[in-house]
C-alpha cells in the first residue's frame, strides 16, 4: 500500500510555528507563573523556591533524550506534548480560582514543564531531520528569531492582557484564568496544525537498539565520557557559577516590579509590567545577544569575553539605583530594565559559546546536553533562596547583595582555558 504522508514540506510552514510552540511553554513556567503568583499574593520566599523546582525537567533532561531517541518518531513526541501543554495549561487556568491555587498549579506546571522539556529534545532532533544540511544553516536564524518572539508573545503580550483583564474583571483570579484559557486555545492551535503539517521525514524513525548491550551502556559511556574531559571540574564551575548572580535576580525582578511602595518596590501595574520587563527588557535582551554574536565572530570568544564578563555583571547596579532611588517615572524604570536585560543578553553569548566549545568532538549532541543540565541546574538552586534573602533583606539590601554575588561570575572565566580562534569566523567562510 502506497504511503501517502508527505516527507517534505517547505520549512517555512513549520520551522517558525515548530519554534513559538518551543518557546511559549518555556517562558509560561520560568516567567509568566512568577508574576501570576505575585499578583495572587504568593510571598516571595515561595515563588522563589517552589518555581525554581519547576528548573529540574531541564536539569535532568541529558537523562531521558535517549527515551525520545529510542521509542516512536520525533513527530510523534512533538504532537504529543503539543497536546500535553495545552491540556496543561487549560488545567491551570481551571484551577487558579480554587482555594488551593497554589498547589494545584505548582502541579501542572511541573507536568508542562516536563512536556516542554520533552518537546525541545524532539523539536531540534526533528529539524535536523526534516531540514537538508543547507537548510538547517540557513534556518538557524528564523528558528531563533520566533523562539525570541514567543518569548514576547508569553511574557509581553499575555502578561499585558492579563493587566488589562484585571482592571474588567471582578477578580484578579478570574482575570489569570481567562489568560490560560486563551494561551491553552492558541496551543491547542498549534497542536492542531503541526499533526496536519509536519512532514513525515524517512529519517525521523527510533533509534536502533543492539539487544546484545545494556540497555544504557552506550549512552551511559557517552555521558562518562563528558567527565573526562581535560579541566572538567572548572568546566563545570563555569557552567554553574557565570550566572550565580542572574540566576537569583532574575526571581525577584517581576516581585520588586509589581510590589507596592510601601514594601519597597515600584508598584508597577501588571500591564506596565508587561511592557516594560517582557517587551522591552526582552527586545534588548535579543539585541544584546545578537550583538554579542556578531563581535564574536570578529575577534574570537577568548578576546571578548572579559568584555562580556563586565557588561553582563556591572548593569545589575541598575537595580541598586531602582531599590534605593525609588523613581516614579516609568521611562527611566523602563530604561534601567532594558540596560540590564542587554547586558545580559550580551554576556550570555559567551556562555552559550563556551557550551559549544566544550561539546566539540564526537558525542557533541549528548555533552551538549549536559551542558544544558548544568546550565538550569545554575539557575535552579540560587533561585531556591533568592525569595528568602530578599524577605531577609528587603530590596535595596538583597540587590547590594546581587552586586556582591557576581563575584563568583569574575572568578571563573579565569579558570578556563579558551582556544584564540574559537568562534571566530573564518576569512572567506
Amino acid at each position: 500500500m502506497k504511503d501517502n504522508r508527505p516527507p517534505y514540506r517547505s520549512p517555512w510552514a513549520w520551522v517558525p510555528s515548530l519554534y513559538l510552540a518551543e518557546g511559549i511553554p518555556y517562558v509560561m513556567v520560568m516567567t509568566v507563573s512568577v508574576v501570576l503568583y505575585k499578583r495572587l499574593g504568593i510571598s516571595n520566599t515561595d515563588i522563589a523556591l517552589y518555581t525554581s523546582w519547576l528548573y529540574l525537567p531541564w536539569v535532568i533532561k541529558p537523562f531521558w533524550s535517549p527515551f525520545v531517541d529510542m521509542f516512536r518518531t520525533k513527530r510523534f513526541w512533538i504532537v504529543a506534548m503539543q497536546l500535553f501543554i495545552g491540556a496543561s495549561l487549560a488545567c491551570v487556568a481551571l484551577t487558579i480560582p480554587l482555594s488551593g491555587f497554589f498547589r494545584y498549579t505548582l502541579a501542572v506546571f511541573w507536568i508542562m514543564a516536563f512536556s516542554s522539556a520533552t518537546h525541545d529534545i524532539a523539536a531540534d532532533g526533528f529539524y535536523m531531520l526534516g531540514l537538508k544540511e543547507y537548510q538547517q544553516a540557513a534556518f538557524i536564524g528564523v528558528r531563533s528569531m520566533f523562539y525570541r518572539i514567543a518569548m514576547i508573545a508569553a511574557q509581553g503580550a499575555l502578561v499585558v492582557l492579563a493587566g488589562y483583564l484585571e482592571g474588567r474583571s471582578a477578580s484578579i483570579a478570574s482575570a489569570w484564568s481567562v489568560t490560560f484559557f486563551v494561551t491553552a486555545a492558541f496551543f491547542l492551535a498549534f497542536f492542531v496544525y503541526h499533526f496536519f503539517i509536519l512532514p513525515f521525514p524517512a529519517a525521523d524513525r527510533p533509534a536502533p537498539r543492539d539487544e546484545s548491550r545494556s540497555f544504557f551502556h552506550g549512552f551511559l559511556n557517552t555521558f562518562a565520557l563528558f567527565f573526562r574531559k581535560k579541566e572538567i571540574m572548572a568546566v563545570i564551575a563555569f557552567l554553574l557559577f557565570y550566572r550565580f548572580a542572574e540566576a537569583q535576580l532574575v526571581k525577584m525582578v517581576a516581585p520588586f516590579l509589581l510590589d507596592p511602595r510601601s514594601a519597597g518596590g515600584l508598584g508597577l501595574s501588571t500591564a506596565e509590567v508587561g511592557v516594560v520587563y517582557g517587551t522591552v527588557g526582552v527586545l534588548m535582551l535579543v539585541l544584546g545577544g545578537i550583538l554579542g554574536g556578531y563581535v564574536i565572530s570578529r575577534k574570537g570568544l577568548r578576546f571578548w569575553l572579559w568584555i562580556m564578563v563586565f557588561v553582563m555583571h556591572l548593569p545589575d547596579l541598575a537595580f541598586v539605583y531602582l531599590s534605593w532611588a525609588m523613581p516614579e517615572n516609568l521611562s527611566i524604570i523602563t530604561f534601567a530594565v532594558a540596560l540590564e536585560q542587554f547586558g545580559y543578553g550580551f554576556g550570555f553569548t559567551a556562555y552559550s559559546l563556551f557550551m559549544i566549545m566544550v561539546s566539540e568532538g564526537e558525542h557533541k549532541t549528548v555533552h551538549y546536553a549536559v551542558c544544558t543540565g548544568f546550565m538550569a541546574l545554575g539557575m535552579m538552586i540560587p533561585g531556591m533562596f533568592s525569595g528568602w534573602l530578599q524577605e531577609q533583606l528587603g530590596y535595596q539590601n538583597f540587590f547590594l547583595w546581587i552586586v556582591i554575588s557576581t563575584v563568583p561570575g569574575f572568578i571563573v572565566p579565569a579558570l578556563v582555558r579558551i582556544d584564540p580562534d574559537f568562534g571566530k569566523r573564518r576569512r572567506g567562510s
